[in-house]
């Protein structure tokens, strides 16, 4: 396939971004240039309520969209490109449908077709976008997809075909740390406040569990996550110990001793997986692993077991339109049909 210019848009939750990138090669071995990639986020806007409130998150999307797309304009002619890409599901459906009827609109002005991706395939495909990286002798590998929304784990054989091996059953990881940082009264986004508390913490002061690490029946085999016990655990240790006073003087060693169980349950089951499974790899994607504790255990233990470690750049961690680009690219090589263009909330790999 000729390299392809694609303009993609990305609205499933509270950040809404649009990026062009340049896309070409194989299935075996695709090649992107992002050459635009703008991010607009609405933390302040839902900060005061505590988390994504759907209604104020597709009215923002609404405003923001054409203000992206004219800064876009500006460095690049939006006339040139040959497809457009738009994020149809999973996510919140108010803003998943803003997006929707965005790029619809937008196709039907430029005449150019119109691409439904999948979010967590984006999150997935992230992996691929700048810096170049070598990704030789990749396969098979173990991919890791951990989000907000979701916790997945799929034994890749090849960047188009794989197998889902577990996923949440109840809160994701992303999910668990916004609750828990809710419980110990710090701002939202959770995950990034979690995280800095936790490096003024002690991740041994607390031994909280580490649910679903292995099973009874089957120890090595159990790949599903869950993280509703340990938000529970966490929110009766607080109760049981500590007055509102105390709690400010601790906050910091129950978000790190917190953080680190979640971190040990996402670490020792990919490790358990590459194993059982012989992969050559392990990557690591989704909002989660902007964490930067968690990639560096999950980084060293991978390498020490003699396996190559791959994650995005940092840019490419949390939700951008330019992830979303590279999983229409890559649906395009397969000449597969589009997703319809609905909001599909539950949308899965």
């Amino acid at each position: 396939m000729k390299p392809k210019i694609i303009l993609a848009i990305e609205t499933s939750c509270d950040d809404t971004s649009i990026a062009a990138v340049k896309c070409s090669g194989s299935l075996t071995n695709p090649k992107f240039e992002v050459l635009k990639n703008i991010v607009s986020s609405q933390i302040k806007i839902h900060r005061p309520f505590g988390g994504v409130v759907p209604n104020l998150a597709k009215r923002e999307h609404i405003k923001n969209l054409p203000k992206i797309l004219k800064l876009i304009s500006k460095d690049f002619d939006v006339k040139k490109i040959d497809y457009i890409a738009v994020t149809v599901g999973p996510g919140l459906e108010p803003a998943l449908w803003t997006g929707i009827s965005f790029a619809q609109e937008l196709a039907a002005k430029l005449k150019k077709p119109l691409v439904g991706v999948n979010h967590m395939e984006g999150h997935l495909y992230s992996n691929w976008l700048a810096p170049a990286k070598n990704f030789k002798n990749l396969f098979p590998a173990i991919s890791i997809v951990v989000s907000g929304g979701h916790t997945m784990l799929l034994l890749m054989q090849s960047a188009v075909k794989w197998k889902k091996l577990g996923e949440t059953i109840d809160d994701a990881a992303g999910e668990a740390f916004d609750k828990v940082a809710r419980m110990l009264e710090l701002p939202y986004p959770g995950g990034p406040e979690i995280e800095k508390a936790a490096l003024r913490g002690n991740s041994v002061a607390v031994k909280f569990p580490r649910p679903l690490l292995s099973s009874p029946k089957n120890p090595q085999k159990n790949y599903d996550f869950s993280f509703s016990g340990l938000k529970t655990s966490v929110l009766y240790y607080i109760r049981d110990h500590f007055n509102e006073k105390d709690l400010r003087n601790f906050k910091d060693d129950i978000a790190a001793s917190f953080q680190q169980a979640v971190i040990d349950v996402l670490t020792q089951k990919t490790l358990s997986a590459a194993k059982q499974f012989k992969t050559k790899s392990v990557m690591l994607s989704g909002g989660v692993s902007a964490n930067k504790t968690l990639r560096e255990i999950m980084r060293h233990a991978v390498e020490q077991s003699g396996k190559k470690f791959f994650a995005p750049s940092f840019e490419f961690n949390t939700d951008n339109a330019a992830m979303i680009a590279a999983a229409a690219y890559f649906d395009l090589l397969q000449k597969k049909p589009s997703l319809k263009f609905e909001a599909d909330s539950n949308l899965t790999i």
